[in-house]
């Protein structure tokens, strides 16, 4: 149900990505978000197209007068993150989201909320759909499969795209123009380990991890932001004797994860002092985690098990985890010092009956930089006697600070609101990267409203942003 103070104005960009939060629309599964946009065209009109894999472009004709312009590709993504609170009961895949307003912030209720990208494709509607504004020949591209490897972009067909100049609305900080961003990539590593019945003088626990912040492993990454991986295995170093039964945390290869489980069993003699060490680790992990992990709970209960790792084994698992890379590598030497230049994500693990699961992503500007990280991951990786499975990267957008795009921009966004925007790239994977790859000569321009906690339940769009996010869309379009 639409929330009573829900925002009202810009009307078809709030009515649309209204409907965006009521259509469910995971990765991979855009047919029916998909089919909302295609009969929003249809009603009036307009031709569409769609490609193998389900990238969607519609055609808007331009307004009167406005006809011998050129073309302007208008881009975005379709799907979104799928996360929420372990104490939410949530059907992604069939239920709609439940929105709240508090605080000038709209958000879901303990689930991602879907504003990244669904505001900029709301906002790529309104300007179908509201027939008042002037703009030259348009092509909605709406692409698919974006948060989970960018997938649509990497699969489009470009002949479908005729524009030599790209508004991307997928960045997340009003009053900053992006036009440059990271290239991707990462493993999955594997290995199974024999298990063995567990000695009669082992104890058995389980340790439950919740409450950090999580979010974009991307533009997040430079926060500091607690890993719940990195303190459960900070937890399972001061373990002696320690054997490993399960090991589960993380949910997406961009997501930082907050949440984990690990089932273990030490020698009864270790274990005693057990709740000790965790109080003692959780009031050093609080003295150093930002603010916005301070609702870290960690709570360790008796467990049992079957079958158990062995020390060795065990000890393998730990070792590689606590020695694995998480966080910034490098940060830029010209940008500002919150724009990393390389960086890696320990994203998810899972140990299931001694079958063993690690995934990670890498973002890096500069291809050639991410090599040595790539070799000494992968050699710790073997190591440990895992098998390695990269996943298969995508390229990043160098910046063009010489676009007559953002010139054009940063003009009309002093004259508009008085002030001088931010230039920036971002530290995450948008699909520009790809698209101009696809089309070289294209000009590309990035910006949109506020959104936080992006990729975690916690996310949110700051409505005060959405009104001149679209005031700057619309009157770019009309000068171009």
């Amino acid at each position: 149900m639409k929330p009573d103070n829900y925002p009202q104005q810009p009307s078809h960009i709030w009515e649309h990505f209204y409907q965006f939060t009521r259509i469910p629309r995971p990765s991979k599964e855009e047919a029916a978000v998909r089919q909302y946009v295609i009969d929003q065209a249809e009603a009036l009109g307009h031709r569409w197209q769609l490609d193998d894999v389900g990238n969607l472009v519609v055609y808007v004709p331009a307004s009167a007068g406005m006809e011998s312009r050129g073309t302007v590709i208008v881009q975005n993504h379709l799907d979104m993150v799928t996360v929420k609170t372990s104490d939410k009961t949530h059907d992604f895949h069939r239920d709609p989201l439940a929105l709240e307003v508090a605080d000038g912030w709209l958000k879901a209720d303990r689930t991602t909320l879907g504003a990244d990208n669904g505001l900029g494709c709301a906002a790529a509607l309104a300007l179908m759909t509201d027939t008042s504004l002037d703009h030259p020949s348009l092509e909605l591209l709406f692409t698919v499969d974006e948060e989970t490897g960018l997938g649509g972009a990497t699969e489009l067909d470009p002949s479908m795209l005729s524009g030599d100049r790209m508004l991307n609305l997928d960045t997340e900080d009003w009053n900053e123009l992006y036009i440059g961003c990271t290239g991707g990539g990462g493993w999955t590593f594997t290995r199974s380990f024999d298990t063995v019945a567990p000695g009669a003088e082992l104890a058995h626990f389980c340790l439950n991890l919740k409450g950090l912040a999580g979010g974009h492993s991307g533009i997040q990454i430079h926060e500091q932001l607690g890993s719940a991986v990195k303190l459960l295995v900070d937890f399972l170093q001061s373990v002696d004797g320690v054997q490993l039964v399960s090991f589960e945390a993380g949910v997406a290869h961009n997501v930082i994860p907050r949440e984990g489980e690990v089932y273990f069993a030490c020698p009864a003699s270790a274990a005693e002092r057990l709740q000790e060490r965790l109080d003692a680790l959780s009031r050093q992990w609080l003295g150093y985690l930002p603010e916005a992990d301070h609702g870290l709970s960690a709570t360790l209960a008796p467990a049992d098990a079957a079958e158990v790792l062995s020390v060795n084994n065990s000890n393998t698992v730990i070792d590689l985890l606590a020695a694995f890379p998480h966080g910034a590598q490098s940060y830029n030497l010209k940008q500002p010092a919150d724009l990393v230049d390389l960086s890696i994500n320990l994203a998810r693990v899972k140990l299931i009956e001694g079958e063993f699961l690690l995934q990670s992503s890498l973002r890096f500007f500069n291809a050639d930089q991410k090599v040595p990280l790539q070799r000494s991951v992968e050699s710790l990786a073997r190591l440990a006697g895992l098998e390695v499975h990269r996943t298969e990267g995508y390229p990043g957008w160098q910046p063009d600070f010489s676009s007559p795009l953002l010139a054009r921009g940063k003009a009309l966004h002093r004259r508009l609101f008085g002030v001088e925007p931010a230039v920036k790239a971002i530290h995450a994977g948008l699909e520009c990267g790809i698209l101009k790859s696809k089309k070289p000569d294209v000009d590309i321009l990035s910006f949109g409203p506020t959104i936080r906690g992006a990729h975690s339940p916690t996310e949110r769009l700051e409505i005060a942003t959405v009104a001149p996010f679209w005031q700057l869309l619309t009157a770019l379009l009309a000068e171009m």
